[in-house]
């Protein structure tokens, strides 16, 4: 058209400059759109694979956050006065681990009976003889093997590690088997014995061990329920093992010690800290203490406050990442074990404390001036300053009867913890096949 001169040059190099750029805009379109359907969005009504009300709606990707920790930043915040004299708090802190630690005749009667005990199951091992229950390895666990105990709890756990599969009748012959051969060596010393569900205890005048039965990997998938101890109880003993050996090889500082002594004080006293498992507060005051920019054990009294600050800012609810418990596979965030009601029991207790203790309430918190389990659920007062008690944010739906609207409420009242695992597998599953398919 332009050499017959219907069109000058100028309107040719407009036209191609339009379709070029109809095209590109339309590629780009398209583009886009195929890579929002690959990631689960939704526009203009179209479902996942691109019609109506398609499979799978709703879908979104579950990113934990990560709640704010001032010691974490400190260099994004600096002080513009110098730091208050903590003295007092830090002297405060330590009376009340000495309070809480065990005296040395508490230490000096679990210590005997703990070597006799764990002697009795060794020489069983090396030489059983016409013993019928085998026995692969005897472990020292729990907060004896920690260095974490308290006093007024004599109590020390071993795992015995069983070659065979763990019956009752096994492991009352066990126990049995122990306190004859410990009355052999001392008739004059009272002992007692008592089965239960995960073992056996044996107990003198002013001391207990608690010896938890497990048996090798293999035979965790030979179990009968109705023959074997419960197979939950095997696995919690097997991983009381890997907490113990992961405490002795990355918490041994005696700031971490201290602060999960002060920390299960506060849950005795504090029924909002009732849900943080031994475990957990193993890890939280491992975190408290170590998990910072230099890797440099921080100071009792920081450690401490830092716990109720992380603590009250959301560690342990459902959206936040939390912490990630180093002796399972996988990212296992420690806090799901506790329900959405305990982890904001947790978190608004935590706030209270928190508040109390910026005003100088330290003293009350560690139980130092008598009860105070009332500062988080009253209103109280210091130096002029009223602090109210934070007020739970999680309120269950009540649960309907079968039959009334079950599709709605369903979606509605599980909690972020459990759409986020729907979501984390089955729509990740989809994804990876409609990719494939692309």
């Amino acid at each position: 058209s332009a050499s017959c001169g219907l069109f000058p040059f100028s309107s040719l190099r407009a036209w191609w400059f339009c379709a070029f750029s109809v095209a590109f805009f339309s590629f780009v379109s398209g583009a886009s759109e195929a890579a929002a359907a690959m990631r689960g969005e939704r526009g203009r009504g179209r479902g996942r694979f691109g019609s109506r009300g398609g499979p799978a709606t709703g879908f979104r990707p579950f990113v934990p956050h990560i709640p704010f920790d001032f010691y974490v930043c400190e260099m994004a915040f600096p002080r513009v006065k110098p730091a208050p004299d903590e003295t007092p708090f830090s002297d405060a802190l330590l009376k009340r681990n000495q309070d809480l630690a065990p005296t040395p005749a508490e230490q000096a009667s679990i210590l005997s009976l703990v070597t006799k005990i764990n002697n009795v199951i060794d020489n069983l091992i090396v030489a059983p003889g016409t013993f019928e229950v085998q026995i692969e390895e005897v472990r020292q666990v729990g907060s004896y093997k920690k260095g974490t105990m308290m006093t007024g709890h004599n109590v020390a756990d071993l795992v015995v590690i069983l070659k065979i599969l763990p019956t009752l009748e096994a492991v009352a012959a066990l126990g049995n088997k122990v306190v004859e051969s410990l009355k052999a060596m001392d008739a004059s010393e009272e002992l007692s014995m008592e089965t239960n569900d995960t073992g056996f205890e044996v107990s003198s005048a002013d001391a207990t061990v608690k010896v938890l039965i497990a048996t090798v990997p293999p035979n965790l998938r030979k179990l009968d329920p109705e023959l074997h101890l419960d197979i939950k109880v095997l696995q919690s003993a097997l991983a009381a093992i890997r907490h113990a050996r992961w405490f002795e090889e990355n918490a041994s500082q005696s700031t971490v010690k201290v602060l999960v002594r002060l920390l299960k004080d506060l849950r005795e006293r504090f029924c909002g800290f009732e849900p943080l498992t031994p475990w957990i507060i193993d890890l939280l005051a491992h975190y408290a203490v170590m998990n910072n920019p230099a890797r440099a054990p921080l100071a009792l009294n920081i450690a401490f406050r830092r716990c109720l600050q992380i603590l009250a800012a959301g560690l342990f609810l459902p959206g936040s990442v939390g912490i990630t418990d180093p002796c399972e596979s996988g990212n296992f965030r420690v806090h799901t074990v506790m329900t959405l009601e305990q982890q904001d029991m947790v978190c608004y207790t935590a706030q209270t404390l928190i508040r109390i203790l910026s005003h100088g309430g330290y003293r009350k918190i560690l139980g130092q001036d008598g009860d105070a389990s009332y500062l988080a659920t009253e209103v109280s007062t210091w130096d002029g300053v009223i602090v109210n008690p934070s007020e739970k944010a999680y309120e269950k739906l009540p649960e309907k009867k079968e039959g009334e609207g079950e599709g709605e409420v369903e979606g509605e009242g599980e909690g972020e913890e459990e759409e986020a695992v729907v979501e984390g597998t089955e729509g990740a599953e989809e994804d990876e096949s409609m990719e494939t398919t692309e």
